[in-house]
């Protein structure tokens, strides 16, 4: 079953600030090795407001990515095994801690493509709750397939 993705990051500082340049350049290149990757299937667009598939952000001052792979095996080799893993190590030079989670996992159905108040449904379940089938991280991904 396919599974979503969704992270989220608080800008230390304004995205258009120079000590952001070395995220914000390389977004695009980011997003673009996803899209190529064996078991990529879709990306969250960001459509600009006034867009008629504009979908306004959940979230008061963030980023976030939001996709869909074939499995975790997919994500997982594009998130630690691709050039994504150099910029995801310089995380927090350019973002925040955060006071909750900052990644939710969560399986759909094929063809489903989630939405980002069910991806907020998602994470919130994950905050109240902790892992559960529903909403869950990494480690819970793990325990899983390990059974």
């Amino acid at each position: 079953m396919p599974l979503a993705q969704l992270n989220l990051a608080v800008p230390r500082h304004p995205l258009d600030d120079p000590r952001m340049a070395g995220f914000m350049e390389n977004i695009g290149r980011i997003n673009g090795l996803a899209e190529k990757m064996p078991g990529f299937i879709w990306r969250f667009p960001e459509h600009p407001e006034g867009h008629p598939d504009h979908e306004p952000l959940p979230w008061p001052n963030i980023t976030l990515t939001m996709s869909v792979w074939e499995d975790a095996a997919s994500l997982r080799h594009f998130v630690w095994n691709t050039l994504h893993k150099r910029f995801y190590e310089r995380r927090q030079e350019w973002f925040a801690p955060m006071q909750t989670h900052w990644l939710v996992l969560w399986s759909v159905p094929d063809g489903h493509r989630p939405t980002l108040a069910e991806a907020k449904t998602r994470l919130d379940h994950l905050d109240a709750h902790g892992d559960s089938d529903f909403a869950f991280g990494w480690a819970h991904l793990t325990s899983v397939e390990a059974v």
